[in-house]
């Protein structure tokens, strides 16, 4: 510890910043008081600084150095920043971009269920399965179905029969009835037995029709090629109607549905090309279509739904895998600067700000934000900013407005504090001091 005749004593800790009292501090009367005790006080400055370049508190060049990428001035608080910590504002070709996500689903997947009661049997495929479009994939026994479907064929047949025998008694009524051997009630009647037999086999056939449609439904074919997923039934177990069987997967093209805002919805139309990205393919894109939207917005969230489809012919994209798809509407030409020199920029791009280095200070202005290019990071500045202005890359919220400021040149030293710490209220300070 040192001892000064006007702090009294000063104590130093091992593990921080020794207490050193400033030049401010050591006034004129103190320093007078010194000289008539007979103690010196310029031992006790030499020795404090000393302390503070052991300590590295200071560089030669009278700058903090705290390690980072920007650093204040110990002498006016002046915020330096290197060529890393700006971006200048250019004027490029940025296209909207929406964004979709969500796990992709196969677009045709059939989920069979029982439409007869019965037992399960001859079932030839599992999970995995491939199988073709009209392939017996199981057999329900219902034997009392199937006799209903016989019974109703014969009773076909038999009406087929009797219409034969009505029409020939008919032939021979006529004929009598022109011979003049039977009255005209008697060929009436021989007509209208005829006709009788007619509806009792359009009957007949009707029935045998629901029928055979029922005894159909005992044998469970694919409604097309696919793969077998969740088989919930074995061989010999009963089922009801409307069991759950199996599902049929095509995934020959696989779906992502997505909401957008009316004002996107606008531009965007069927057939249009979407990128898509997948976590399990890092690095890969695949192309898609806009497949179809909804006709009406949600009208509580003013969301319009849309679903584009992901060719997938050679099965390589499974069901289910989460992706991110973009859909790039027409682009124009705009002021564009990194997306990390934005603060706080609503989802209708109002609201943001950016620093821009301007006169040797930090201004922070408003900024209306535009189109994002997901691919470079970069973002479209609607108002707010004009071309050649340097704004800072990676701002804070902590910043002062108005905060002095210089962006070193190729030749001077990097700075060594990040400019978020340097130019908080607590890092001016400390700088100051």
């Amino acid at each position: 510890m040192f001892e000064s005749p006007s702090h009294g004593t000063i104590p130093v800790s091992p593990n921080s910043t020794p207490a050193i009292p400033t030049m401010e501090s050591l006034s004129v009367s103190s320093y007078i008081r010194s000289r008539r005790t007979g103690l010196a006080v310029m031992p006790l400055l030499c020795a404090a600084a000393l302390l503070v370049a052991a300590c590295g508190g200071s560089t030669a060049d009278g700058e903090t150095d705290n390690g980072g990428n920007g650093a204040a001035s110990a002498a006016t608080g002046e915020l330096l920043l290197g060529h890393d910590d700006v971006a200048t504002a250019s004027e490029a070709e940025i296209g909207r971009v929406i964004q979709l996500s969500g796990p992709l689903s196969p677009k045709d997947q059939a989920v069979l269920r029982a439409q007869v009661s019965g037992t399960i049997s001859d079932q030839s495929v599992d999970n995995g399965s491939r199988v073709q479009a009209g392939q017996r994939l199981l057999i329900i026994k219902a034997e009392g179905v199937v006799s209903q479907a016989a019974g109703a064929q014969a009773a076909v047949a038999a009406a087929q029969a009797n219409v034969a025998v009505a029409a020939k008694q008919l032939d021979a009524a006529k004929a009598l009835f022109d011979a003049g051997a039977m009255s005209a009630m008697e060929r009436q009647s021989a007509e209208a037995g005829y006709e009788a037999a007619q509806a009792q086999l359009a009957a007949a056939k009707a029935q045998a029709a629901g029928a055979d449609e029922a005894a159909g439904r005992t044998s469970v074919r694919a409604p097309y090629a696919g793969v077998i997923s969740n088989r919930r039934k074995q061989n010999g177990e009963p089922v009801s109607v409307g069991d759950e069987l199996l599902t049929v997967v095509n995934s020959q093209v696989l779906e992502l549905p997505g909401q957008i805002g009316v004002t996107d919805a606008v531009h965007v139309k069927p057939g249009q090309s979407v990128v898509f990205s997948l976590d399990a393919f890092p690095g890969e894109t695949f192309s898609g279509r806009v497949a179809r939207m909804d006709p009406v917005a949600n009208p509580g969230t003013r969301q319009v739904g849309v679903y584009v489809d992901l060719p997938n012919s050679n099965g390589r994209v499974m069901g289910g895998q989460f992706a991110r798809g973009q859909i790039t509407l027409n682009g124009s030409k705009s002021v564009i600067v990194p997306g990390t020199a934005v603060l706080n920029a609503a989802a209708d791009g109002s609201g943001g700000s950016v620093y821009v280095i301007a006169d040797g200070k930090l201004m922070r202005r408003p900024v209306v934000v535009g189109a994002r290019d997901e691919a470079t990071g970069m973002i479209a500045i609607v108002s707010g900013v004009r071309a050649g202005e340097q704004v800072l890359r990676t701002p804070s919220d902590a910043l002062r407005d108005g905060t002095p400021a210089r962006v070193l040149s190729a030749g001077d030293a990097s700075p060594s504090a990040t400019p978020t710490s340097a130019g908080s209220p607590d890092s001016a300070s400390a700088a100051k001091e």
